[in-house]
C-alpha cells in the first residue's frame, strides 16, 4: 500500500488491497476483502465493510458505513452521513448474513447527504439523488431524484447540471455544452 495515506486514528484489516493516491481520515475502519482504487477519498468515521468494492476516484464524506454487498464504480459520492442496507428485513435475533442483497453504484453516481439506499438495486451513471431521499427501486443512468420514497424530478449531466430537454428529445449542460438526447425514458450523452 504505497503512496496511501491512513490517519493514525484509522483501522485497515489485512487482506485489503489500496490504490495509490487514496487517503483515509480520522476514526475510519477499512475491513477485511476490500478493494479500493486509486485516487479515494474516504472521510472521517467511516466503515467499510468486508469485500466491498470502490472504484477509482471515489469520495467518501464522513459518517458514511459502506455495507458488504455495495459495489461503486468510478467516480462515485457518497455524501455525509448518507446510508446503505444490506438485508430488507433486519431482526436483531435472525442471523440473515447470507441474504445480504448487492447494491451498485454506477460510474459517477452521487448521493446526497442523508440520503438513504435501500438494499438491492442499481444507481444509474451519473444520477444524482438528492439529500434525504430513500431509494427503494433501480435509478436510471441521469437520472435526479429526491423524496421518500425517492422519484425522478428531472434530468442532470455528467457534470451535475439540471438538463432542460426541448421538444425533439434534445438538451445542452449548461457548464460544459456537452450535448444529451433523451429517447423513450433514456438520457444518453452524444
Amino acid at each position: 500500500m504505497q503512496d496511501v495515506f491512513v490517519h493514525p486514528s484509522s483501522y485497515v484489516d489485512e487482506g485489503c488491497v489500496i490504490g495509490a493516491g487514496t487517503k483515509i481520515w480520522h476514526f475510519s475502519h477499512v475491513m477485511s476483502g476490500c478493494k479500493i482504487g486509486e485516487q479515494c477519498n474516504i472521510g472521517q468515521n467511516v466503515v467499510i465493510s468486508p469485500d466491498v468494492e470502490l472504484g477509482r476516484n471515489c469520495k467518501i464524506q464522513n459518517n458514511v458505513s459502506v455495507y458488504t454487498g455495495v459495489r461503486c464504480e468510478d467516480d462515485v459520492f457518497l455524501g455525509p452521513s448518507m446510508v446503505f442496507t444490506n438485508v430488507v428485513n433486519p431482526r436483531a435475533a435472525v442471523s440473515r448474513k447470507d441474504e445480504y442483497r448487492p447494491t451498485l453504484l454506477k460510474r459517477g453516481a452521487s448521493v446526497g447527504a442523508n440520503a438513504t439506499i435501500v438494499c438491492g438495486h442499481t444507481l444509474g451513471e451519473y444520477c444524482l439523488i438528492g439529500a434525504g431521499s430513500v431509494v427503494t427501486k433501480d435509478v436510471p443512468a441521469y437520472a435526479l431524484m429526491a423524496g421518500n420514497p425517492a422519484r425522478r424530478i428531472g434530468w442532470v449531466s455528467e457534470h451535475g447540471e439540471k438538463l432542460q430537454f426541448d421538444a425533439a428529445g434534445m438538451a445542452t449542460c449548461p457548464a460544459t455544452g456537452d450535448k444529451y438526447r433523451l429517447r423513450d425514458g433514456v438520457v444518453e450523452k452524444l
